[in-house]
């Protein structure tokens, strides 16, 4: 198995990265909703713009 990151080989304590440093981008991707599925609900974008309009000077 090669790292999802680097296509390096893997580390058992990283498992299934192969560093720390590619295992903390990961994390990074995750929480910056680089993973996010968009969504083709009208209720979210709805919801969404609901948002925005309330909070116009929240970044996205």
């Amino acid at each position: 198995m090669s790292c999802p990151i680097c296509d390096g080989e893997t580390n058992v304590d990283y498992r299934p990265f192969c560093s720390k440093r590619c295992a903390d981008i990961d994390l990074g991707k995750w929480l910056n909703g680089a993973y996010a599925v968009p969504s083709q609900d009208p209720e979210d974008l709805e919801n969404a713009l609901e948002q925005v309009e309330r909070n116009p000077q929240t970044k996205h």
